[in-house]
């Protein structure tokens, strides 16, 4: 789906108040849901979620954590519910066994960095982790899933969209209330810049939530091909806009973008008529990598040889003291196990 710009005004609007009946009904279900008790898993539990839906970074987010926590001596793997996938799990991705259309985008990404997991019971997927060999659990998303008890959880926020008018869904982003999801996290990762992102930093610092910074940023091999060359660019992620920004700060001038739903399952068609505006017009199609992992799934497909895909990398600003919060943290609960 595409998020409703009214989301993401600073307070709440006309559509958003006519929605608030259905959110004070959402909010009970959500706020109720999230006080459940969890199950303690076999290993160290590392939660990255989101506040709100959409798209804030959570993907690079979860890689990078990945690499902290293996530069630590840690053999993370990766659980995923594994959305937009037909697979339930709990089950271990490899490819090209499984595709996009098996687990999702995401895993198949993941999968490339670690061992990736994907189930819909998250204990069931722990414990196959666990199975596997695995040191420590990255949880990529659930932080509203209250099945998994989480020994460190932390929120990603864009910085340009914050919690948006702060109402949940359906007449704002949230995935729950605010007075519930504050007291699930341990911290909170503010992507690039923006006062509603500078809001949610300074929220969290009166609660005593340690705050980070960070920017997504192609690596410079891959960007320099793109200075100055005219692209047709498409994406379907949480806010395909990003995308577009990046592309033109990397000198990439953006003669035609084409915005999907997150997730979206590209057909056959869609990408012909992408590939052939792109070839009648000279310009060089880019897409993002999740984007890429979901068209390799789709078949009977003519072969795009040319498409570029441009990946980003995440660039904390105190990547020490993210590190030190994780091992704590993990630190405390194998202390608690003995």
């Amino acid at each position: 789906m595409r998020a409703p710009r009214f989301w993401w005004h600073p307070s709440p609007t006309l559509p958003a108040n006519l929605l608030r009946p259905a959110s004070i009904v959402y909010t009970s279900i959500a706020a109720r849901r999230m006080r459940r008790p969890g199950e303690k898993a076999d290993l160290p539990v590392v939660c990255i979620g989101n506040f709100t839906a959409g798209g804030a970074g959570k993907t690079p987010t979860v890689l990078a954590v990945a690499r902290i926590l293996e530069a630590a001596g840690e053999s993370p793997a990766f659980l995923s519910r594994g959305y937009g996938g037909s697979l339930l799990g709990p089950v271990q991705v490899r490819t090209p066994e499984h595709t996009a259309a098996d687990v999702g985008d995401e895993p198949i990404l993941l999968s490339r960095t670690a061992r990736t997991i994907v189930s819909r019971d998250r204990p069931a997927g722990a414990r196959l982790a666990y199975e596997a060999g695995a040191t420590v659990v990255i949880m990529d998303d659930g932080l509203q899933n209250p099945s998994l008890i989480k020994d460190c959880a932390i929120a990603v926020v864009d910085g340009a969209t914050g919690i948006g008018n702060g109402l949940p869904l359906p007449a704002g982003p949230l995935r729950a209330p605010m007075d519930v999801q504050w007291p699930a996290i341990d911290a909170v990762l503010i992507i690039g810049d923006g006062e509603p992102g500078r809001k949610v930093g300074e929220e969290a610092g009166r609660r005593d939530k340690r705050v980070f910074e960070a920017r997504l940023e192609p690596p410079p091999e891959a960007a320099q091909p793109l200075e100055g060359r005219k692209v047709l660019a498409f994406a379907g992620i949480g806010r395909p806009g990003k995308f577009f920004e990046t592309l033109r700060a990397c000198g990439a001038v953006v003669e035609a973008a084409h915005s999907f739903p997150d997730h979206h399952r590209y057909t056959a068609a869609e990408l012909t008529t992408l590939q052939n505006e792109a070839e009648a017009r000279g310009l060089t199609a880019v897409t993002t990598e999740k984007d890429f992992a979901r068209i390799a799934a789709v078949r009977d497909t003519r072969a795009w040889p040319d498409l570029m895909v441009l990946p980003v990398r995440l660039r904390i600003g105190n990547e020490a003291g993210l590190r030190n919060l994780l091992l704590r943290r993990i630190s405390e609960r194998r202390l608690r196990a003995t």
